[in-house]
């Protein structure tokens, strides 16, 4: 699968938000209505937690810009035995595919 190229100047949306009592801050960018990346990153720089965050969020975006549907990538992430959003990764797309009015700030 190749890598799609996308817009060098595009809109991005910064939000806050908590898992598992950890902070953590993403950067979403869609492209033509569709979410193209999206990067994370901890509260405390350099841990655990923010470099894992970091990670998920590169792979997440390598995934999204070869083709991969996000509500495809979303749905192959961990969930807990009630059903709820487990990792940094998986909130941060609920988030951005759930929770985010793109009118609201496009």
């Amino acid at each position: 699968m190749s890598r799609a190229r996308i817009p060098n100047r595009r809109g991005t949306l910064h939000y806050d938000y908590e898992c598992d009592r950890l902070h953590y801050t993403a950067s979403a960018s869609w492209v033509d209505g569709r979410l193209a990346e999206i990067f994370l990153a901890g509260a405390k720089l350099d841990s655990t937690a923010d470099v894992a965050a970091r990670d998920l969020g590169i792979a997440a975006s390598l995934a999204l810009q070869a083709g991969i549907d996000p509500a495809e990538l979303r749905a192959a992430l961990t969930r807990t035995t009630e059903g709820k959003r487990a990792g940094a990764l998986g909130v941060a797309l609920d988030l951005a595919l759930d929770d985010i009015s793109l009118e609201d700030w496009a």
